[in-house]
């Protein structure tokens, strides 16, 4: 029986989205914002030469088109991303109304967003009273810090060392859905920072507020601090089956690795590997081998995001790339005959653009094990019909399979 492995690249976009102009950096639309086609160009200009040197090197990503991809989706052929393709490619467009986490996750498993998100759209005093009030008595402390947008690993630094002293959680948001709540994991402690987030989570997702998530960190004020792997999402559960509960539902295994679980609130998923993503691509070579026949592994891997993304950094982004590709060179020869690994992405986040934000942008999906073509432009949720037909899962939703 075929196995099927989604992986995505967390916002490693192609640019190209028709509505760009509608979403926006600091005030500036995302028009022309393309994540892999400027890193490209950054790297064959030389502009990229912190921990790596040269044009941005990916022959296996390359060899499966992605730079046909980039062209088709943006018009922008990215240098040295220039080989024939040996597998099976496409540009994917999201409908959903929104450029963060859940809104390309769930599309992409075959359930475009049904409805508007909720978003704290004011820099300063972002929250209102009774989502303050609210998060002191989850907290059990005498107030908040933050009640702002920020960068989380800045926020932390600026406002650790008055939390260690006060005790109150520094509560910040973006210009994503989220509500997010950082604590010391073990002056705050680790548990009770993700009971405050259980606790608030039914109230902010009653909002549509998409994601409370728990940031815990280490460190104090003379020797910096530090994230921690323990991050978790409290996400909305999604409304309506997804590609997880359609394989579910066959009698087949789905396995998350990442914050997948997090994210679809573990709908349809029966075993959640987590860590950082060098463990995580562990954790994927292992299924590739291990997995059982009929089998469903999603993956969402989130340093490109978090860690380069957002910090507006383009030679680590590119370090990032050139290690994925590097790891999924090595792992297509263990692929079985019948499987099918599919790449793609949820959102952009350029980090030549203006701003700190996820950039709306088409996403690749670059196949390995169904041959060697192209079906051109596609929609999001075409990729999880296309999954279920490669894997014999009757599909539910708008998506078509392209295969």
């Amino acid at each position: 029986m075929p196995r099927a492995f989604l992986v995505v690249m967390d916002s490693v976009g192609i640019g190209g989205a028709p509505d760009a102009a509608s979403f926006f950096n600091d005030g500036v639309p995302d028009t022309g914002a393309n994540t892999l086609g400027h890193i490209a160009r950054a790297c064959a200009a030389g502009e990229a030469e912190e921990g790596r040197s040269g044009p941005l090197r990916l022959p296996t990503l390359s060899a499966l088109g992605l730079g046909r991809a980039t062209a088709l989706a943006s018009g922008l052929e990215p240098p040295g991303l220039d080989a024939a393709p040996t597998g099976f490619w496409a540009a994917a467009t999201e409908t959903s109304p929104g450029k963060d986490t859940p809104s390309g996750h769930w599309e992409l498993a075959g359930l475009p967003v049904p409805w508007d998100w909720h978003y704290f759209p004011d820099k300063q005093n972002s929250f209102p009273q009774e989502v303050i009030d609210a998060a002191i008595a989850a907290a059990g402390a005498d107030g908040i810090l933050g009640n702002c947008h920020a960068s989380g690993t800045v926020i932390v630094d600026e406002l650790g060392p008055e939390h260690l002293r006060t005790g109150r959680p520094i509560c910040y948001t973006s210009a994503d859905s989220v509500f997010q709540i950082a604590a010391h994991e073990a002056a705050f402690g680790l548990e009770r920072l993700y009971d405050m987030c259980r606790a608030l989570a039914p109230m902010l997702h009653a909002m549509k507020v998409g994601r409370v998530i728990a940031r815990p960190f280490l460190g104090d004020e003379t020797n910096g601090f530090a994230r921690t792997g323990n991050r978790k999402d409290f996400a909305i559960e999604p409304p309506a089956p997804l590609l997880t509960n359609w394989v579910q539902e066959a009698g087949a295994h789905v396995y998350a690795i990442g914050k997948i679980g997090d994210i679809f609130s573990m709908t349809g998923i029966d075993e959640l590997r987590k860590g950082s993503d060098e463990v995580l691509m562990g954790h994927l070579h292992d299924l590739v081998e291990e997995a059982e026949d009929g089998s469903l592994t999603f993956a969402n891997f989130v340093e490109f995001d978090s860690l380069y993304g957002h910090r507006r950094d383009i030679s680590g982004y590119a370090r990032a790339l050139e290690w994925f590709d590097g790891e999924i060179g090595r792992l297509l020869p263990k692929l079985r005959d019948g499987d099918m690994l599919l790449l793609t992405a949820d959102h952009g986040n350029d980090p030549s653009w203006t701003g700190t934000d996820h950039t709306r942008e088409r996403v690749p999906v670059l196949i390995a094990g169904r041959g060697v073509g192209s079906a051109g432009q596609v929609m999001f949720a075409d990729v999880a019909a296309s999954v279920a037909a490669h894997l014999g899962v009757p599909a539910q939703g708008p998506g078509r399979s392209f295969l």
